[in-house]
């Protein structure tokens, strides 16, 4: 099987952390030809989908960069039997470009995520597809609007932009801070950009859930708990990895999900729960694998590509 993944460069990869790692270092396990290249180097051509790609020749965590590269050649995407889109945020033009040359890949390989999904699944607002499943949530630009919202939430909110990832630009709002303005003003840029607004959901002190689902169904799940100092329980930003179980809340959102996200071709997600609530759906480059693998001593990496190698193969 040739595969290849589309992923941000080898020297911003954190080896304890790092999902996209752990997927090149089973493939590579497997003896699959596997190769990667960034966004930077897909191209178009007469509508033939193509990128500049390096192989990968050795996988070591205890080196750096961790993944050993070979060569660098111009490769049809059709010549491959699977193809990982797996850059990280901001979803921005650039970002919207790509999928659009993804799009001439279609039924030539496998995508995984598919980009005409990952355009329509916005992060943060796709969860709008499953009103019954989120906390009250309102997106606008107005301050006004942010304002009444913070009010109707008895003065507590959360706040995000739509366009990043990791807890990035993320702010818990209290209507008794002097700052509250000043940060409304400048989230939404004097209101000239779109504002996720949710109500704070106290839960959160206990921890965010990330589940990871492979085809609609969840294979692992890690409870990420915040600092005392902190809002954002983003393991990048301190939040620590807590082993965890799936509910049965967890296990009805999941199957409430799993129709839409097979039929937006969103193989391998993220969904974040908050309280049994659903906050965001990660479908661009979702981590959580080697969390999870260290407290359940389990691979799921391997799930994840026992799964490919059937897809691939059916």
């Amino acid at each position: 099987m040739r595969v290849l993944l589309v992923m941000d460069p080898i020297e911003r990869i954190n080896p304890e952390g790092d999902t996209t790692l752990v997927l090149v270092e089973e493939l590579f396990r497997r003896k699959h030809d596997v190769e990667i290249c960034t966004a930077d180097d897909l191209e178009l051509e007469r509508g033939e989908a193509a990128a500049v790609v390096s192989t990968v020749a050795g996988v070591n965590r205890e080196e750096f960069p961790c993944i050993k590269l070979e060569g660098g050649m111009w490769r049809r995407l059709a010549d491959y039997d699977a193809l990982f889109m797996r850059k990280d945020p901001p979803f921005d033009q650039e970002f919207y470009f790509h999928t659009l040359i993804l799009e001439h890949a279609r039924g030539k390989t496998l995508l995984v995520n598919d980009p005409r999904g990952l355009r329509e699944a916005n992060e943060k607002l796709y969860i709008f597809n499953f009103p019954s499943l989120i906390p009250p949530t309102r997106v606008t630009r107005s301050l006004v609007r942010l304002r009444d919202f913070l009010e109707q939430q008895g003065g507590q909110m959360i706040v995000k932009p739509l366009d990043q990832c990791g807890g990035g630009g993320v702010f818990h709002i209290r209507a008794d801070d002097r700052n509250t303005n000043s940060i409304l003003e400048t989230i939404s840029a004097n209101q000239s950009k779109l504002v996720m607004a949710q109500a704070y959901v106290p839960a959160v002190r206990e921890g965010d859930k990330r589940i990871l689902l492979l085809d609609g169904e969840p294979i692992g799940c890690v409870m990420r708990v915040p600092r005392e100092d902190e809002t954002r329980s983003n393991l990048h930003v301190g939040g620590r990895a807590e082993k965890t179980k799936l509910s049965a809340r967890d296990l009805e959102i999941c199957k409430t999900l799993a129709p839409r996200l097979r039929a937006d071709g969103l193989y391998f997600v993220g969904i974040d729960v908050i309280g049994g609530l659903l906050t965001e759906v990660n479908v661009t480059s979702p981590t959580g694998i080697q969390e999870i693998d260290r407290l359940e001593g389990v691979r799921l990496e391997e799930r994840v590509i026992d799964w490919l190698e059937k897809r691939v193969a059916s």
